[in-house]
C-alpha cells in the first residue's frame, strides 16, 4: 500500500507541474483509462470464454477457437462502439453516480441481443456456451474495471491533482454551502477558486474570495481560467436572466452547472416534463414508508442470518480475547431509539472498560463532535482489544442480530441514544421513521469525521431516497471504509 500511495503521490505532483489544463488532462487520461480498460477486459472476457466452454453441460461440438478467430475481433470492436453509442464514455458521468454502470450494462446486454439475432438470422453456428460466457463475465470485467479507474482517479484528485477549476454563483449562503461540500468531497475533483455573488461584498461569509458578480461570469472565466460555473439558488432573478446567461457561455469550453432547488432528491424521484416550455419537474413522494415494507426486512432477514453465520468463528475468537482481558462482560448492552420511537437494547463486542458509563461525565469537556453526540479520539477508557475491534467496527457484529430480530436494519440511519434523540429538532425526529441501519450513508461518507449537520442531512436523504439498489451500494462501500478505517474510533 506504501508503494502505490507513493505512486499516487508522484503521478500527482508530475500533473501538477505540467503545462496543460488540469482538466484537459483529467478528461485525456480518464478516457485513456477507459479505453484501454475497456478493450483489455472484453479481450479478456471473450479468451475466458473459450478456454473455460467446457465447463457447461451445453458446449456443443463446434470448432469454438477456428470460429472466434473470425467472430471475436468483429464481436469485440462493435462491443466498444456499442459501449460509445450508450454513452458508456460520457465524461459527465464518470466522477459519481451509477448511470455509467447502468448505461455499461445496457449496451453490454444489446450487443448480447445483437449477437443472438444475427447469429439467428444468418444462420451462423456460434458457440452457446462462449456467448453465454462472454457476455456473464465480460459484464462483470467492464464494471470492475470502471470501479477501479473511478477510484483510481478519486484518488488523484483527493492528493490535489488533475482538478477542475470552477466558480460558485449565487447568494453568498448558498455559495459556501456548496464549496463546503466541494471541499470535504475532494476525489470528485473540484477545486473552489472562487465565488460571483448576487452581494456586494469582497468575501463571502465562509472566507471565498469574490471574483465578480453574476452579470460579470464571462470575464470571470476568462480572466481566472476557470473550466467550470455552479449555478446555485439566488443566481437569476428571471428566466430569462438564466437564458442570456447560456447564450454568454455557448462560445467558451466551459461547462454550466446548475443546483436547483430541489435538493437531497435522488435522481429516481425526479421526472422532468417539457410542458409549454417549461421544464416541469414531477418529485415522487419519499420513500420512508417503502422502506419499511416486506421486501426490505426479507434482505435484512436472510443478510444478517448468513453475516451471523459466517462471523461466528471472528466472534467467539473476539469474546475470548474480551473475557481474557479483563474478565468483564463480553457483551456491551445500550438502550437506543429504533424506529417510531421505539427503545431497543443494541448489542456491542465491550471495547471500553467497565465502568466506562460512570466515567462519560468527567470527559464531557473533552467531547470533539458537534450537536448532541459525544466523541473523543483518544478516549481513555478505551481498552487495548476495544481498539482494535473498533477500528474495523469489528464491535458490531452483534448487532447483525438485532437486524435479525427486527430491531435494526442492515443499512439505516445511525442508532440514536435517547438522550440524543431529546435534544432532537423536528428535522432529525424524521430519521426515527426508518429501522436504524448497522451501516449507512454516515459510515461510507466519513465515520466519526463527519460533522453532526453533514450526518443528519445524510440520514434524512436515505430516509427520503431509499431504494434497495442504494443500500446494496452502501453495503458495498461498506467494506472498503471499513478497510480503510477512516474515522473510526
Amino acid at each position: 500500500m506504501t508503494t502505490i500511495s507513493a505512486q499516487f503521490d508522484a503521478f500527482a505532483r508530475a500533473a501538477n507541474r505540467a503545462k496543460q489544463p488540469a482538466s484537459q488532462l483529467s478528461s485525456r487520461l480518464q478516457l485513456t483509462l477507459l479505453y484501454l480498460g475497456d478493450a483489455a477486459m472484453i479481450t479478456l472476457a471473450l479468451w475466458v470464454a473459450v478456454v473455460t466452454r467446457g465447463l457447461l453441460p451445453f458446449a456443443g461440438q463446434a470448432d469454438t477457437v477456428q470460429i472466434m478467430w473470425f467472430a471475436g475481433p468483429l464481436i469485440a470492436v462493435a462491443w466498444l462502439v456499442m459501449l460509445h453509442i450508450f454513452g458508456a464514455d460520457s465524461l459527465r458521468h464518470l466522477r459519481a453516480g451509477a448511470t455509467e454502470y447502468k448505461r455499461v450494462v445496457m449496451a453490454t446486454a444489446c450487443m448480447a441481443g445483437v449477437v443472438g439475432i444475427t447469429s439467428f438470422l444468418l444462420r451462423y453456428d456460434f458457440p452457446r456456451a462462449v456467448f453465454v460466457l462472454s457476455f456473464t463475465f465480460g459484464t462483470a470485467a467492464l464494471l470492475l474495471v470502471r470501479m477501479l479507474r473511478r477510484r483510481a482517479m478519486a484518488e488523484i484528485h483527493s492528493r490535489g491533482a488533475l482538478n477542475t477549476p470552477l466558480v460558485v454563483a449565487g447568494d453568498s449562503g448558498h455559495v459556501d454551502a456548496i464549496a463546503k461540500v466541494l471541499r470535504r468531497e475532494s476525489w470528485l475533483g473540484y477545486h473552489v477558486v472562487g465565488a460571483i455573488t448576487t452581494d456586494r461584498v469582497s468575501r463571502t461569509p465562509g472566507g471565498l474570495p469574490v471574483l465578480g458578480r453574476v452579470e460579470d461570469t464571462v470575464q470571470v472565466i476568462a480572466d481566472h481560467g476557470v473550466d467550470a460555473v455552479i449555478f446555485a439558488d439566488g443566481s437569476f432573478s428571471t428566466p430569462a436572466d438564466f437564458r442570456r446567461m447560456a447564450w454568454q457561455l455557448e462560445e467558451h469550453d466551459t461547462q454550466m452547472i446548475v443546483v436547483p432547488a430541489i435538493t437531497d432528491t435522488s435522481a429516481q424521484r425526479l421526472e422532468v416534463r417539457p410542458v409549454a416550455g417549461l421544464p416541469l419537474v414531477d418529485v415522487e413522494r419519499p420513500r420512508a414508508i417503502a422502506s419499511g415494507r416486506w421486501i426490505k426486512r426479507s434482505f435484512d432477514l436472510a443478510g444478517a442470518g448468513l453475516l451471523l453465520l459466517l462471523t461466528a468463528p471472528l466472534m467467539g475468537l473476539v469474546a475470548l480475547a474480551i473475557k481474557l482481558e479483563d474478565g468483564g462482560p463480553v457483551l456491551f448492552r445500550q438502550l437506543r431509539v429504533g424506529r417510531k420511537g421505539e427503545v431497543f437494547e443494541c448489542l456491542k463486542f465491550r471495547s471500553m472498560v467497565v465502568d466506562a458509563e460512570a466515567r462519560l461525565a468527567g470527559l464531557a469537556h473533552l467531547n470533539e463532535a458537534a450537536g448532541p453526540l459525544f466523541k473523543l479520539a483518544d478516549d481513555p477508557r478505551i481498552t487495548r482489544v476495544g481498539s482494535v475491534i473498533r477500528r474495523f467496527s469489528i464491535d458490531e457484529l452483534p448487532q447483525f442480530w438485532n437486524a435479525l430480530v427486527g430491531d435494526m436494519s442492515l443499512v439505516g440511519p445511525r442508532p440514536a441514544l435517547p438522550s440524543e434523540v431529546a435534544r432532537y429538532d423536528s428535522d432529525a425526529m424524521r430519521r426515527l421513521d426508518v429501522r436504524p441501519g448497522i451501516t449507512g450513508l454516515w459510515q461510507v461518507s466519513g465515520r466519526s469525521d463527519l460533522a453532526w449537520d453533514d450526518a443528519i442531512r445524510l440520514d434524512l436523504y436515505y430516509v427520503d431516497n431509499w431504494s434497495m439498489v442504494q443500500d446494496l451500494m452502501i453495503l458495498g462501500k461498506t467494506a472498503n471504509a471499513v478497510v480503510g478505517s477512516s474515522g473510526a474510533y
